[in-house]
């Protein structure tokens, strides 16, 4: 169990409780086995006479639905009592595969839809848990997280409801734009990197991955990537590249200006394997050229690693790639909702997420500090010193 001893000297804000919207439940029931597994070793390694109301259940899931009407209309409900709990309300925005009937017609739930679910769940449990906390990995609207026209604020204006509404903390992950906290500075947001996860999921699964300068590199595909890849390379202690996109600014396509060609910045990748890291595959299309140029640049193995794998435009192109040997795996985490056929092919590996997740809700129902578990570089450190012992 991580963090034990720091968990040990410390007592609960309040007795834990996950209520997971429709779309993440099966995240949900994931994170709860390893936090019932987690109570079980503090309750053994505390050796207290008197356990805490709460604090070590079978399960910590409640039920809750957001019923709809023949108009579309609808209302949270919670089956249970959250009084007096520390309540935590996980959310999938991106999952697209629930529907729902509006006078006869189906729809497909939109991030809309989700953030909507999301309100009423935490207006059916307002006055009544002693303390609500979001859990929204992929956080909404998160890309629209700054104005350069007349533009809407809407992750910013999302953020600022939520904590009108009374939400006391905002977990999300490798969010796009980190600074848009600064809309809720009084308030808990707190943003996690599965840094560790991808590295864990590449030792795993990739055959003679070696971690070291003269087999590795870590490429950005564009400017916004930089940070995290800079960050992949300076642990590893391999070189890093990058990417830039040359648009072409007479033209508008689509509400943006359309790619022209992606440009490399970096030493050369002849030899070596490469990890492309990123936030997010949406449609793909940057991602999927710029492992072509690295394999054009006679790259060994080509990996992508993003934290999201939305896949927008279907998974035809990444097949069309991979049979042509222009990328060898897709690596994503099981934070958001993911086509069934992606886990079905050669080329998919999950990192998974749950028990990080797990952690991190109970540091925080702790009270404590949640840089041990926001920080992997121990963790790092002690996986590559195992590998290059082996």
């Amino acid at each position: 169990m991580p963090n034990i001893e720091l968990l040990e000297k410390s007592m609960p804000v309040a007795p834990i409780r996950i209520a997971a919207l429709a779309g993440c439940q099966e995240l949900a029931q994931e994170v709860d086995k390893k936090l019932v597994k987690f109570r079980k070793e503090l309750v053994a390694n505390k050796q207290l006479n008197i356990i805490p109301q709460g604090y070590s259940e079978k399960s910590f899931l409640v039920e809750c639905e957001c019923p709809r009407f023949g108009t579309g209309e609808g209302k949270g409900y919670i089956k249970e009592s959250v009084r007096g709990t520390d309540l935590y309300i996980m959310v999938d925005v991106t999952n697209y595969s629930l529907t729902y009937t509006v006078c006869g017609h189906e729809n497909h739930m939109s991030p809309d839809n989700h953030y909507q679910d999301l309100k009423r769940i935490i207006s059916a449990a307002t006055g009544k848990a002693h303390r609500i906390n979001v859990i929204m990995p992929f956080l909404y609207e998160g890309r629209q997280h700054r104005r350069s026209k007349r533009e809407s604020l809407d992750c910013a204006l999302a953020l600022r409801e939520l904590s009108d509404m009374g939400v006391a903390n905002i977990i999300t992950f490798d969010a796009h734009d980190p600074r848009v906290q600064n809309s809720i500075p009084l308030n808990g947001f707190d943003n996690f990197f599965p840094t560790y996860q991808f590295l864990k999921a590449l030792v795993k699964n990739v055959r003679d991955f070696k971690l070291d300068n003269d087999h590795l590199m870590v490429i950005s595909p564009d400017e916004g990537a930089m940070s995290r890849a800079v960050y992949f390379s300076n642990i590893l202690g391999v070189d890093m590249g990058m990417f830039y996109k040359r648009r072409d600014y007479s033209t508008i396509v689509n509400g943006k200006n359309p790619i022209v060609a992606h440009e490399f910045l970096g030493d050369s990748v002849e030899g070596k394997d490469v990890v492309i890291i990123d936030d997010m595959i949406s449609s793909g299309e940057s991602m999927l050229d710029v492992a072509k140029q690295i394999k054009e640049r006679h790259a060994n193995r080509v990996f992508i690693c993003t934290t999201y794998g939305l896949f927008t435009d279907g998974l035809d192109k990444f097949d069309e790639y991979y049979e042509k040997g222009w990328l060898d795996n897709v690596i994503t985490t099981n934070l958001n909702y993911r086509l069934p056929e992606l886990l079905t092919k050669p080329y998919y590996i999950e990192a998974n997420m749950s028990k990080y997740l797990a952690s991190i809700i109970d540091i925080i129902n702790h009270d404590v500090s949640v840089e041990k578990v926001r920080s992997s570089n121990e963790k790092i450190m002690e996986l590559i010193k195992k590998i290059r012992e082996e």
